[in-house]
């Protein structure tokens, strides 16, 4: 899509855009978007210093999204190889700052290795390489990540589809809305610097979903204990996503 259409549409933000120019742009294609409630004292752990977590009616909340990354490109660079193109599968929960609503990334894998490595060392974002594999198909998506994370192995294997029905938009007020219409990730280094990244997009385009989790070990592996099913699935077949710099806060 074209970076003035999506950049002329703000009237879904919660706040306005950001100063300054974005650099980077994402294209997010086949994204499913699972949901479960969560435990607070398990989180807690991974929430920086000056973030809180934020609650849907005194509940935290834990997502899960395995999506292809195509294309990825910096601003005014052509795409690189072997990062222009990727499988990722992120698990996020959700923060405040000030008032700001936002993401914070207890773990994102991806299939490509420089992307891993530059996201960890400039983005100071907790991504890892995993092995990734990805059908797509009319009939829906298979999708499967592993990788080892300790003493335990990190998984995600799942087949999921959009169902039957029209595209639709989530409702301001909504738990889906709450969700996904965020609009910046936090995240820290290792000397407990705090960070902000703001996103523009589109809203998001949302069909229903159904989705067979054949194995799934991710959120075990970060001492997050969910129930075997999630209680919100939707999928969204392609959005475009404009993405600024990282800065300290």
């Amino acid at each position: 899509m074209d970076n003035r259409e999506i950049l002329a549409h703000t009237n879904h933000r919660p706040y306005p855009l950001p100063k300054g120019s974005w650099a980077m742009k994402q294209g997010w294609n086949h994204l499913l978007f699972a949901h479960w409630p969560a435990v607070e004292r398990e989180l807690q752990p991974y929430v920086p210093g000056g973030l809180e977590l934020d609650k849907w009616q005194g509940t935290p909340w834990v997502s899960m999204s395995p999506f292809l990354v195509k294309p990825l490109r910096l601003r005014g660079i052509p795409p690189l190889p072997l990062a222009s193109r990727f499988l990722e599968l992120n698990v996020r929960t959700y923060v405040i700052r000030n008032g700001k609503p936002g993401v914070l990334f207890l773990g994102l894998e991806a299939s490509s290795r420089p992307v891993v490595l530059a996201a960890r060392r400039i983005g100071h974002l907790p991504y890892h390489y995993a092995d990734m594999k990805a059908r797509f198909s009319e009939s829906g998506v298979t999708f499967t990540s592993s990788r080892r994370k300790g003493s335990q192995q990190a998984v995600f294997s799942a087949e999921y589809q959009a169902a039957e029905g029209p595209l639709f938009h989530a409702r301001i007020g909504t738990l889906l809305y709450w969700l996904t219409e965020r609009y910046c990730l936090y995240t820290s280094d290792l000397k407990g610097r705090l960070f902000e990244m703001d996103i523009h997009h589109l809203p998001w385009p949302l069909q229903e979903a159904s989705i067979h989790l054949k194995a799934n070990t991710l959120a075990e592996a970060y001492g997050i204990s969910l129930d075997s099913a999630p209680s919100a699935v939707t999928y969204t077949d392609r959005l475009d996503a404009l993405i600024w710099p990282m800065k300290e806060v």
